[in-house]
C-alpha cells in the first residue's frame, strides 16, 4: 500500500500517463482528505479546473492540485506534532484527559455536510484558520468562517451521533464539532 509522498511522487511523474497521475492524485485523498474523500476531490476540481471524471486532465493541473493538498496536509501535521507534544506535557502534569479534542481525522479533518458546500479558499488557508481556532478557547461562531448561523439537522445520522459532531455551518458547510462550541444547544435546537 503505497504512502501519500509515493503517491504525491506518481502525480509528479512525467514519465507516468495522465490516467496515472490523476488515480494517483486520488489516491493521496485515501491518505488525507480534509473536508472528506468527495467533497476534497470536488473542491480541488473546481479550484484547478480539472473535470472530475476527466481520466486524462492537464498533468499541470494535477500538480496544481496536489502542492494544494500537500500544503494543507503539512499544516494539519504540524498541529498533530504540536498537540502531541502538548499532550505529554499535560499527561506528565497529571492532566490525563483534554478538556476537548477536535474530532477530526486524516480522512476529514473538517469534514462538509454537503460535498458540494465548501469553505473558501486554499484548503491550507482553511485549516491554518482551523488551527488558530483550536489554539483558542471554544467560540460560538464557525471556526473556519467565523459565520455565527449554525443549524442543528432535524433528522438524519444525528441521533446517537459521536460528541465531537455538531451542527452545520450555514456559511461554509462544515460541521462544527460541539466542543469547538462555548455554549452549544443540544441537537434538534435551533
Amino acid at each position: 500500500m503505497a504512502g501519500f509522498r509515493s503517491l504525491a511522487y506518481q502525480v509528479r511523474d512525467a514519465r507516468n500517463d495522465r490516467a496515472l497521475r490523476r488515480h494517483s492524485l486520488r489516491r493521496c485523498l485515501e491518505r488525507f482528505a480534509p473536508y472528506g474523500h468527495r467533497a476534497t476531490w470536488w473542491h480541488l476540481c473546481d479550484r484547478h479546473g480539472i473535470a472530475p471524471e476527466d481520466r486524462g486532465a492537464d498533468p499541470l493541473r494535477l500538480v496544481a492540485a496536489l502542492e494544494e493538498l500537500e500544503d494543507a496536509r503539512t499544516v494539519w501535521l504540524e498541529y498533530e506534532r504540536q498537540f502531541a507534544e502538548r499532550r505529554r506535557r499535560e499527561k506528565h502534569h497529571g492532566l490525563r484527559r483534554p478538556e476537548w479534542v477536535w474530532g477530526g481525522s486524516g480522512d476529514a479533518v473538517v469534514r462538509c455536510a454537503d460535498p458540494g458546500v465548501r469553505p473558501e479558499g486554499a484548503l491550507g488557508e482553511v485549516l491554518r484558520r482551523l488551527v488558530r481556532a483550536l489554539e483558542s478557547e471554544p467560540g460560538t461562531g464557525c471556526p473556519v468562517c467565523g459565520e455565527d448561523e449554525l443549524r442543528w439537522p432535524e433528522v438524519g445520522p444525528w441521533a446517537g451521533a459521536p460528541a465531537w459532531d455538531g451542527p452545520v455551518c450555514a456559511g461554509c458547510g462544515i460541521v462544527v464539532p460541539r466542543p469547538a462550541l462555548a455554549d452549544f444547544p443540544s441537537a434538534g435546537a435551533a
